[in-house]
């Protein structure tokens, strides 16, 4: 094999030859090689990642949910996996990115005026009963939002932080292709159904994990109720007192032994039916996130998401 050479002119216009090779120490080779051994980390790295079912344990029955995951995030072990990929309507899961966006962009201090935008007549919402030009914190509609699900809310952050609610929809949608949650796209802030606005449990497990890295996102969603006012566009005052729409933070539903619910949020709407995603803890303290969609009712979900919860000592 014949050897190859780059040609070089230096001072003086005397040719030189610059050898192309991995084993020669001054080469054009080694010269772009050795600048950075460094190597590039993965995307996935740190990650859980879901190629395919995993639902060996016969005593996990989610016959009756869309999609379901159970992962180990420490140990980044898949316990359970069902549909993670299969594309579903989120309904209130949709404000975990709600929260993680305003979070990235805002201040907890910073004060909300509601606009006509709050005004939500779909029937059966969650509201908090927002009227234009009322206003209160962020800190304060972030705690309305995770606690008690308002649709509302959701829409008066979004309004205040993005500019106006299109552009923080496309703020959440940009957070979701950094994330890597290729599977996803919002079409609003609190997830009422739209044919636009779906995602799958990997990616909800991408958001949430996210998300559980905000020391006020942690603490929001532990607490069992929330009691708040805030103002009316006069400057009179409104009172907020509600409790969780979680029922294992509530206390209604308990965690198999050994096991902690730290919190997490709830969805449903006729569409994605009763959805619910949970940070958790074993006796060690090692932390998981559970995710189920798509049940048909709230005693079917909160027994699939126990069953689910037991597969942790497995």
């Amino acid at each position: 094999m014949c050897a190859c050479g780059l040609l070089l002119t230096g001072c003086g216009g005397l040719p030189c030859d610059l050898a192309y090779g991995g084993n020669s120490q001054i080469s054009s080779f080694n010269v772009v090689s050795r600048q950075d051994r460094n190597v590039a980390e993965p995307f996935a790295a740190g990650l859980c990642v879901v190629t395919e079912d995993v639902t060996d344990d016969e005593n996990v029955d989610m016959s009756q949910a869309g999609a379901a995951i159970l992962f180990d995030l420490n140990n980044r072990e898949i316990l359970y996996a069902k549909s993670a990929h299969e594309v579903l309507h989120p309904a209130s899961l949709t404000k975990v990115m709600t929260a993680l966006v305003a979070l990235q962009h805002g201040s907890l201090d910073q004060r909300l005026t509601a606009t006509p935008s709050v005004n939500i007549t779909e029937a059966g919402a969650q509201l908090c009963g927002l009227k234009s030009g009322d206003s209160m914190t962020l800190d304060q509609a972030l705690r309305i939002l995770l606690v008690y699900s308002a649709n509302d809310v959701a829409m008066l952050i979004a309004e205040n932080i993005g500019g106006t609610v299109e552009n923080f929809v496309e703020m959440m949608n940009q957070e979701a292709r950094r994330l890597g949650a290729t599977n996803t796209h919002f079409s609003n802030p609190n997830g009422l159904t739209d044919a636009e606005h779906y995602t799958t449990a990997y990616d909800l497990y991408l958001i949430f994990n996210e998300a559980v890295k905000y020391e006020t996102f942690n603490e929001i969603i532990q607490m069992t109720a929330y009691q708040t006012t805030y103002l009316d566009k006069d400057g009179k005052e409104k009172s907020f007192d509600k409790t969780t729409t979680n029922l294992f933070v509530r206390g209604d539903y308990q965690a198999p032994a050994n096991v902690t619910v730290i919190g997490g949020k709830t969805g449903t709407t006729q569409a994605a039916g009763h959805c619910l995603m949970l940070l958790a803890r074993d006796s060690g303290g090692a932390p998981y996130i559970a995710i189920v969609l798509g049940s048909d009712a709230t005693e079917t979900l909160y027994r699939e998401m126990t069953d689910l919860l037991d597969e942790i000592h497995k």
